[in-house]
């Protein structure tokens, strides 16, 4: 059975939301872990435990919109092999690149969300007929905050974990404002 489209707007709106809720829960827990001078486990504890509580409190309905988003994914899979590649470069090089560049990883964060749901969307309105503006929401924002982050970095040079933090709950407004916008779409 095939979802609506609405109903996988909805899905997208949902995980977006999800995941805007994690990424801001996990970055001021994570800060104030940091100020505490916790250990650098309570790291993967605070991040994987905002993950598993907010996707865990909407199980029950995430199950039902599981088809849907796999549904949409699965569009990607009649793409063309070389835009297939330049999707999967336009998510993955950013990250990879924090391995040769670890001073700029909360840019290069950054960059890859906003260049992996930019790119997405382009293809999929391209080669699926798709316009998933939500995906668009998110990687602009995302794009967009790399100048603020890159500013509150310069600005704020003997506190860094300022523009780290900016760049989080950054990407966290990106999700949601992405989230909300799929929400809200009444088509």
């Amino acid at each position: 059975m095939q979802n609506s489209p609405l109903e996988v707007r909805r899905a997208f709106g949902i995980l977006f939301i999800g995941v805007a809720i994690s990424v801001g829960s996990a970055s001021i827990l994570s800060e104030a872990a940091f100020e505490n001078k916790d250990p650098i486990y309570y790291y993967a504890i605070i991040w994987f435990g905002s993950f598993a509580i907010t996707f865990g409190a909407v199980l029950g309905k995430f199950r039902h919109i599981l088809a849907s988003i796999r549904g949409r994914m699965k569009n990607s899979v009649s793409w063309p092999a070389p835009v297939k590649a330049i999707n999967g470069l336009c998510w993955a090089a950013p990250f990879a690149a924090i391995g040769a560049f670890p001073p700029l990883y909360q840019y290069l964060i950054l960059l890859g969300i906003g260049l992996g749901n930019a790119s997405t969307y382009v293809f999929m309105k391209k080669f699926s007929s798709l316009a998933n503006h939500e995906q668009i929401i998110v990687g602009a924002i995302s794009l967009a905050a790399i100048p603020l982050a890159v500013f509150i970095d310069t600005s704020f040079v003997s506190n860094q974990t300022v523009a780290v933090i900016v760049s989080r709950i950054m990407i966290a407004a990106a999700y949601g404002a992405g989230g909300i916008y799929a929400l809200a779409v009444k088509k």
